[in-house]
């Protein structure tokens, strides 16, 4: 039968409305709650946490840890790092727990009113989601350090670090007046939502759109230019901020963590963390990747983090979110994440089509797409996105990726239709002003009726087909609109011939095989992924020299492999097919009519032989 859209699934849970979000917004009496953060032996990795809970009634107490922090759609298992919990009243006296769930302890306080909660959590993981303790500093999130308890989560927190000497604090939460190194958290959402970064960080304090901003950076012996970053982050803030009209923060921070290697982000309501390998900002194209990182990020101040999904309306911390429109929170994004470093002038239209190239290239070389409906890779990034294993790029497809392929196009259909007096940029500001200023959940339907008022026609067709369905997207026909082709290096004739082969790029010079692709000769010659090849008809061969050598076959031919699988060495016959493309480029056309260039000047602002 015909694949069903991921709406008509389960719109109870497409709502939102689940028991945790009744839980959080019933009412509940007053208490007070207090942390505390201690790193006395940064080099042992644990962050001690003590919580002072105040004016409590109830002869139970339930404490709870997130699995999961928005921003990341994966259920993490915090808890999974947390040791030595324990539990006194105000004499000191022990108070008996009972661990009822894996992130769940359940208190008898008997009638105590003030309890003191103590535990450790375990910090040696340094990614934008996770927690790192080391002796340089201290980062930390707070769904991965600190525990709620249900029904008040809309109760202030406040939080007090304690640092090692000479160890400074940056977050976002406003300090408290009196106590030293004290903050407070209106509620436990913000609370999440608020990192820290404690040690020998640098802070740049910048203005940008008339806001406060500042850089703060972790990292020794980078080669991060800091005054041309800031600059072309001024540049992103303000044309980010001229599309949606206005910048819905007092200040904000950007935290930049600088390892050896790494790549990534994680937005924040009023902040953004970033993690950049330090030595690669001398090479131009790698930082300007890191640039559109910044924008990716920064544009999340208001989509995702205020233009939010129904079911992410009100968090539930203890399971999956389900949506199937993260294609737009994340996707509409990623589009938007290329071009605005172009629109800001960081980069020329030439770098920007070649970017655009590398997305269409990742599009189009990814057999998942064959596979994976656009809206079930969002209502399946829980268990898929985050969990990449041998077979993903056969059966996934990424809705960062494929949801920017889809804005794309709807971005040249509506300027094609209004000659570019309208595009996707209407979109968004639309969108903040419904639902975003309000923080009301919108729903699949509601996304779709307003881009439809933009574009002035209906999109039911193009939903059910290309976010729904499995149709290839028609990504040539939108280009020919504004006089531009798709190239393939499959075009010039110098690739071996296909075997649907994907080497581990970390294992050379060993041929260790990665993946091998659906329906292809690799996996029709019973090839899988870890064997290591070593000869090609009784020639050795290393993962460098595979391409090469097979160009030495034509299409059709059979060779033989000898390959270790597992530790047995075996040989198999591999019948070659004709090359397929690889790379793809957008190019000019050769003959473009008026209107092509027209369309052309009207979406990237340039004549067309500015790019020839």
């Amino acid at each position: 039968m015909p694949r069903q859209p991921i709406e008509s699934i389960s719109p109870d849970v497409l709502t939102g409305e689940s028991s945790a979000a009744t839980v959080s917004s019933t009412s509940a009496q007053s208490i007070g709650l207090h942390y505390t953060v201690a790193m006395p032996q940064p080099t042992t990795h644990l962050f001690e946490v003590t919580l002072q809970i105040t004016a409590w009634q109830a002869t139970q107490l339930d404490l709870k840890m997130p699995v999961w922090t928005p921003g990341s759609y994966l259920v993490r298992e915090y808890a999974r790092h947390v040791q030595d919990f324990a539990a006194v009243d105000a004499a000191g006296q022990a108070i008996t727990w009972a661990k009822l769930g894996k992130n769940h302890w359940q208190l008898d306080t008997q009638g105590q009113s003030s309890i003191t909660v103590r535990y450790r959590v375990f910090a040696n993981e340094l990614t934008v989601r996770t927690n790192h303790l080391d002796h340089t500093h201290g980062y930390f999130n707070g769904a991965a350090t600190f525990c709620f308890i249900p029904g008040y989560q809309q109760q202030s927190v406040k939080v007090t670090i304690q640092p090692p000497p000479d160890w400074k604090i940056a977050t976002q939460l406003s300090p408290v007046d009196g106590p030293e190194n004290t903050f407070i958290a209106p509620n436990f959402d913000l609370l999440v939502d608020s990192p820290f970064e404690i040690g020998t960080h640098t802070v740049h304090a910048f203005e940008a759109g008339g806001k406060p901003n500042e850089y703060v950076i972790w990292g020794e012996n980078h080669n991060l230019n800091v005054e041309q970053l800031i600059e072309d982050t001024q540049k992103i803030v303000a044309t980010e901020a001229a599309m949606f009209g206005e910048l819905p923060y007092d200040r904000y921070k950007f935290m930049l963590h600088l390892p050896g290697k790494g790549y990534g982000g994680l937005e924040h309501r009023d902040a953004c963390c970033l993690i950049f390998s330090r030595r690669s900002f001398g090479d131009r194209e790698k930082y300007e990747d890191f640039i559109q990182l910044v924008a990716h990020e920064f544009f999340h101040l208001w989509n995702i983090k205020r233009i939010r999904p129904k079911a992410l309306e009100v968090f539930d911390y203890e399971a999956e979110n389900y949506t199937p429109s993260l294609w737009f929170s994340e996707g509409t994004t990623s589009y938007y994440d290329f071009l605005i470093p172009y629109r800001a002038g960081i980069y020329g239209a030439k770098t920007y089509l070649k970017n655009l190239s590398k997305e269409i290239t990742r599009y189009l070389t990814t057999p998942g797409r064959l596979v994976q409906p656009l809206s079930e890779s969002s209502f399946d990034a829980w268990i898929k996105l985050y969990r990449q294993d041998s077979n993903s790029p056969n059966s996934q497809m990424s809705y960062y990726l494929k949801g920017a392929m889809v804005t794309f196009l709807m971005d040249l259909a509506i300027r094609r239709k209004h000659q570019n007096q309208k595009s996707f940029d209407q979109v968004l500001p639309l969108m903040w002003q419904k639902f975003g200023r309000s923080e009301t959940g919108f729903t699949p339907a509601q996304v779709k009726q307003v881009i439809e008022s933009v574009a002035e026609f209906d999109l039911t067709d193009f939903f059910d087909r290309y976010i729904h369905g499995l149709e290839e997207l028609p990504l040539a026909e939108a280009l020919a609109d504004f006089g531009l082709r798709l190239a393939a290096n499959s075009d010039e004739g110098d690739l071996p011939p296909y075997t649907g082969l994907r080497l581990n790029p970390t294992a050379k010079p060993t041929a260790i095989v990665k993946c091998v692709e659906s329906d292809s000769p690799a996996q029709r010659a019973g090839i899988d992924a870890g064997d290591e090849i070593v000869a090609i008809d009784g020639l050795r061969v290393t993962a460098a020299q595979l391409p090469t050598q097979l160009k030495d076959y034509q299409p059709g031919e059979t060779i033989t492999l000898s390959i270790f699988h597992q530790d047995v060495l075996r040989q198999t016959q591999m019948t070659l097919q004709p090359a397929q493309p690889t790379k793809y480029f957008v190019v000019p056309m050769e003959n473009p009519s008026i209107e092509q260039r027209q369309n052309f000047m009207g979406w990237l602002g340039l004549p067309m032989e500015a790019v020839i």
